[in-house]
């Protein structure tokens, strides 16, 4: 069962992996605060575990100049799973991400200036002696204004 208090700390968990991936910071400290050792990532890009989702992550970002993920309507639902403390997670997410100038060079005058992607993340937490940390995320985007980097499709 969640508590008031553990719904606050996994709001700010939320909070920390999206200013993480803005600032670019994919340290192993950094990232070793917001994950398990064996985390599952599903993105658009591919799924990938442990210290593969933190570089898949970190390669898929080098696409932008810069990018801004803004999180609301985090929701917690209790989960126990085999004596394991545990939430299910899922919120609202607004992602914009500005290209690089190569992008703009390649496209010419039909270049859009910011690939924006509103999506539902879910995930699975799991309690450790430290805070939560993510188990599972699975991003799902709902649409999307403008048009990603060159490079995918």
């Amino acid at each position: 069962m969640t508590t008031r208090t553990d719904h606050a700390e996994i709001s700010m968990l939320v909070d920390r992996f999206f200013k993480a991936l803005d600032d670019r910071e994919f340290t192993a400290d950094r990232w070793r605060g917001l994950f398990m050792d064996d985390v599952r990532m599903e993105t658009p890009l591919g799924t990938s575990r442990g210290g593969d989702a933190v570089r898949a992550t970190e390669e898929a970002l080098e696409r932008y100049e810069r990018t801004q993920h803004i999180a609301g309507g985090v929701l917690v639902d209790a989960d126990a799973d085999a004596g394991v403390v545990g939430a299910s997670v899922s919120w609202n997410a607004l992602m914009t991400h500005v290209h690089r100038v190569a992008t703009f060079q390649e496209r010419g005058g039909d270049a859009d200036p910011p690939f924006a992607v509103g999506g539902r993340f879910e995930a699975v937490v799991r309690g450790t002696a430290d805070g939560w940390c993510f188990s599972r995320i699975v991003v799902r985007p709902i649409w999307t204004k403008g048009q990603p980097p060159v490079d995918v499709q």
